[in-house]
């Protein structure tokens, strides 16, 4: 086991209210480390709805999830944070000095003087084709994330799914995969308007295919995933030619290991108090979707104004003896300088 990482600070969780995080706790001169179970910063933003308008940002009129968290990390590059990504937090132990010893799936170790629990509404698990043996094509045919679309060019391709996800990627993937199936279970789709009339065009147009139904078992040859038995509300069943299949039944969060630290916990959401958005744990905080206090709302602006008073709270936990005054970006050439701007002459 290698020697853990030393942090001042360490954020589960690189979701837009996680990566803020890093930005209060910046200004404040606390370094970070984040963790993320996913293997791209932007969590529910990027996983869920990355080309989706998002309206309610303030001074943002609309801008995507993949712009949002973009904009985020550029906001963040002064405080040049370390990101731990593709791997969940196994295990947190609160050591002799009062700092937190943080084990990962991957075997990283972190000892941090406090740690702020970001994971929205915990870790994302992809919702998985319940069908024996299917398991063994994973990340060979079968996908439940798609990192290179190029690999589908001239591929017979077969997307299970009725969201955002499974529509664009069949939209997208038209034209360059040899075909395109989209299959659902039901003819009713939680995507958007203009995605559903653009799927149904290239359906009349016999550019794609959308088949109402269910897998209900497989073909193999040599050892590969060769064609899929569909199965329709009446029962009737037919064979598809399958070279890859994707599969977005949508993300399934789990609180996994966190439930185990010892934090109060109501309805898989972490009890906090509204002055520091602590726990029960000094040194640890939640915001963002995680947590839950009297009045809660589950905006991202509401996690953004969580992250900045606990990152205030984690600055007088980490230095009790010294007054943390309250600095505007606006005024401050401590701040500017931290940010690395240049400080106006103010008249």
């Amino acid at each position: 086991m290698n020697q853990p990482t030393l942090t001042d600070a360490l954020i589960i969780g690189a979701g837009p209210v996680g990566l803020f995080q890093v930005f209060e706790l910046g200004l404040l001169e606390i370094k970070s480390h984040v963790i993320d179970s996913l293997p791209a910063v932007g969590g529910q933003c990027i996983e869920l709805y990355p080309d989706k308008p998002i309206y309610d940002i303030p001074a943002i009129p609309v801008c995507t999830g993949r712009e949002l968290t973009n904009n985020l990390l550029k906001q963040i590059e002064p405080f040049a944070p370390q990101f731990h990504l593709g791997q969940e937090v196994a295990s947190l132990e609160r050591q002799g000095d009062g700092r937190f010893l943080v084990s990962t799936s991957q075997g990283n170790q972190f000892l941090s003087k406090t740690v702020f629990v970001a994971a929205g509404v915990g870790a994302f698990q992809p919702r998985t084709l319940k069908l024996e043996g299917i398991e063994a094509f994973e990340g060979k045919q079968l996908f439940y994330h798609v990192n290179d679309p190029e690999r589908f060019t001239d591929k017979q391709i077969v997307i299970c799914g009725g969201g955002d996800s499974a529509l664009d990627w069949a939209l997208h993937l038209v034209g360059k995969a040899k075909s395109v199936t989209l299959l659902h279970r039901r003819d009713d789709f939680k995507a958007t308007p203009k995605a559903i009339g653009e799927m149904r065009r290239l359906c009349a147009k016999q550019k794609m295919a959308l088949l109402i139904g269910q897998i209900s078992s497989f073909e193999t040859m040599h050892g590969r995933l060769c064609a899929l038995q569909v199965t329709d509300i009446d029962g009737l069943s037919q064979t598809i030619p399958v070279d890859d299949l994707l599969v977005f039944f949508g993300l399934s969060p789990k609180l996994g290991p966190i439930a185990d630290w010892g934090l109060t916990i109501d309805r898989k959401q972490i009890t906090v108090d509204t002055e520091k958005f602590q726990t029960n744990i000094p040194g640890i905080y939640a915001v963002g979707d995680i947590n839950i206090y009297p009045g809660k709302k589950k905006l991202i602006l509401s996690g953004f104004h969580e992250a900045a008073l606990a990152a205030f709270a984690a600055a007088a936990y980490l230095q009790p003896e010294k007054q943390i005054p309250l600095q505007y970006t606006t005024t401050s050439p401590k701040l500017h300088k931290a940010l690395g701007v240049s400080s106006p002459n103010i008249e």
